[in-house]
């Protein structure tokens, strides 16, 4: 007697093709104040967004002189957790220093 599979179980190859969508990139603005000291600055920068000194002191100087400068782009969670991070480090520092994020 031959072994035949029931008809349910026959091979079905079923494709799932699922729409992989590019993530939204996020970029974050550092804004100018006047009162977050230009060391401050550099240092969230190097800290929380990983910068060489050198590159830091580039971008803090930027948003000195025009108001708001790029401190990354990032996926949006890894923005968010990156703009908390700055205003929880600059509240604790007692600094008004603010960053925002915008879609790119």
């Amino acid at each position: 007697m031959g072994h035949t599979k029931p008809k349910y179980e026959e091979d079905v190859e079923v494709k799932t093709r699922r729409k992989t969508e590019k993530p939204s990139f996020y970029r974050i603005l550092i804004l100018n104040d006047d009162y977050t000291t230009m060391d401050f600055v550099v240092h969230v920068l190097e800290h929380v967004f990983h910068k060489s000194t050198a590159d830091a002191m580039q971008i803090m100087l930027h948003v000195h002189k025009n108001g708001s400068g790029v401190a990354g782009v990032y996926t949006r969670e890894i923005a968010e957790t990156k703009v908390a991070a700055v205003h929880d480090l600059a509240r604790k520092s007692q600094f008004p220093l603010k960053c925002t994020m915008e879609k790119e």
